[in-house]
């Protein structure tokens, strides 16, 4: 997708998050308020800014609207942290290297955790949007389709808009645009 798009894209953001329809979940219909906002991965530093732009606008245009934005791989290292196991994963990986790493965070860091770790702080039934980021940086720690999946029992009728570096095409989420695809129907793209 050309920049050019991407600008567009970006600029139409603002509109559909703090629209009523998109709030309400019209033409949803018993679906489950997963937004993906997709695009290129070489382009991270101008979706982060733009997310830090949505985070001051939203409130001035929705000053209803309590919005929580989630960074995946701040929350991680977090929980990691809160464990007392971040200092030993980043021994284990020096020492042990990546594949070690992986198995001894494989059942701290389970999809499931971190939903419930996500909701705790961020609970649906307290916020009216829930933006998440950091999804590159969490990679391979966190996969994303299995995340989303987690969280579906949670969110309710929040809306989740994931910031995703890479290709949903509505049927898949293809990391950095390289990685194999992984199914996920659930998501709606934010804006085209």
């Amino acid at each position: 997708m050309p920049v050019n798009n991407l600008d567009e894209r970006l600029n139409k953001i603002l509109d559909r998050l703090t629209s009523d329809d998109f709030l309400g979940g019209q033409g949803l219909g018993n679906e489950v308020p997963f937004y993906a906002f997709d695009y290129p991965p070489q382009e991270e530093l101008k979706v982060r800014e733009h997310v830090q732009f949505l985070q001051g606008a939203i409130p001035k245009r929705r000053p209803d609207l309590k919005v929580a934005c989630v960074n995946l791989f701040e929350l991680v290292l977090e929980m990691l942290s809160g464990r007392n196991l971040l200092e030993k994963s980043i021994e284990r990986q020096a020492t042990k290297g990546d594949e070690a790493l992986f198995k001894a965070l494989k059942a701290p860091l389970d999809a499931g955790k971190i939903a419930k770790e996500l909701v705790g702080r961020y609970p649906p039934t307290e916020y009216g949007l829930i933006m998440v980021t950091g999804v590159g940086s969490a990679y391979p720690l966190v996969r994303t389709h299995n995340l989303l999946n987690n969280l579906q029992p949670f969110m309710g009728q929040t809306p989740l808009v994931l910031f995703y570096p890479g290709r949903y095409d509505g049927q898949a989420l293809q990391l950095f645009c390289q990685l194999g695809e992984k199914p996920y129907y659930r998501a709606f793209r934010l804006v085209s």
